[in-house]
Formats: C-alpha cells, sequence, structure tokens
C-alpha cells in the first residue's frame, strides 16, 4: 500500500499522486497541501496552524511530547500497511527537523517498507542491497552511509567508482553521475541515496 506523509516545510510545489494512497499530513503542512490533494488524516499538535483541518483530527496531541508529529504520522502509515511512503515538505525550514525527517527514512526502512523523500532539488531514500539508479541515468547523485559503514560491494554504470567502504566523518560518496539506464549500486549495509532532480 502506498503512504504519502505531508510535513510542515518546504512547500512541494508539484503536483502530488494520491490515488490508492493512504494520505496523513502533519499540522502546519495543511497550509499548503490542502486543495492540492486529497487528506485523508491530520495528525498533530497543531501548534502551527491556525484553523481546524479537514477532516477534523481525531486526536490533538500535547505540543510537548516524546515523538514529533512526522513521527506519529509515519507510525500510523506504518500501522496501516504501508510499505511504499512518500514524504514531501521534508526540507527547506529548520535544519534540525530536516535532519530529523532523515531519521524518518532510516525508520521506515529499517521496519521493510520504502520510503523516499521528495524535496524541490533532490529525492531522498535510505537503500540496501542492489540499488537501481537506471531511472535517474544522467542525474548526479550522491550516497553517504547510513546507520554505519557502507560496504560497496559492485557497482555499474557510474561514472566514478567508490572504495571499498564509506564511513561516516567521510565525503568520497559525493556527485557521482549515473551515465546508463542500467546501472545500479550493491552495498552491505544501509546507503542514504541523494539524486539532484536539477540539471547534472
Amino acid at each position: 500500500m502506498k503512504g504519502i506523509l505531508l510535513l510542515n516545510g518546504e512547500p512541494f510545489a508539484e503536483k502530488i499522486d494520491d490515488k490508492n494512497a493512504l494520505v496523513v499530513c502533519c499540522d502546519g503542512a495543511y497550509k499548503w497541501a490542502k486543495g492540492k490533494l486529497r487528506i485523508d488524516m491530520n495528525v498533530g499538535d497543531f501548534d502551527s496552524l491556525d484553523e481546524v483541518p479537514s477532516p477534523p483530527p481525531a486526536e490533538v496531541y500535547p505540543a510537548e511530547k516524546d515523538f514529533t508529529d512526522g513521527e506519529i504520522a509515519l507510525f500510523k502509515l506504518l500501522a496501516a500497511g504501508a510499505d511504499e511512503i512518500e514524504i514531501y515538505g521534508g526540507g527547506g525550514g529548520r535544519e534540525d527537523h530536516f535532519l530529523g525527517n532523515l531519521q524518518l527514512l532510516y525508520h521506515a526502512h529499517k521496519k521493510g517498507a520504502g520510503c523516499k523523500m521528495f524535496t524541490a532539488c533532490s529525492v531522498i531514500f535510505p537503500a540496501s542491497g542492489k540499488i537501481p539508479l537506471g531511472a535517474y541515468s544522467g542525474k548526479t547523485f550522491s550516497v553517504l552511509p547510513f546507520g554505519g559503514v557502507l560496504h560497496i560491494m559492485d557497482s555499474t554504470g557510474l561514472k566514478y567508482t567508490y572504495p571499498e567502504a564509506l564511513s561516516y566523518g567521510e565525503c568520497r560518496g559525493i556527485s557521482n553521475i549515473v551515465e546508463s539506464d542500467d546501472a545500479f549500486l550493491c552495498v552491505e549495509g544501509t546507503a542514504l541515496v541523494i539524486i539532484n532532480r536539477g540539471e547534472v
């Protein structure tokens, strides 16, 4: 099942395909998302919103709580059976929130769900094993270790080769280019893949 998570960061200007998806909107994201796509559930403490969203929330969470609104929304999507999740509105704004939103990607990945965050400039996703990259032929991308040392087992169709391992504190995975439709990267560990959606 497809899930869509809307966050209160940089508004996503492009069309979002909500067909056959469960759409969960967090707090202030309602300001940019209402009228743009169908919203099935509004979640949060609503401290960033000056109106009652539609549909009205089943529960209003306290502003001081152990989990962020994004975490609560992600938990609801996973509990509902979402195994492919798209996140919008996760970039821009406060850097601490953006870094926290990357943790949502990691949590979903560890729970077995595919999860991608779409920003104005990038598609960001965690991946393990064989990572197909051919759909991004011609694009610049970066790969970073996510959760521990990343071992590079194999790759093809990329402009630059990688060392045997990428560790925290290294930037050797920044700015590669996908050069063919059959490109892939095979890793042991978890990679954070960042695709530049703009020009190379």
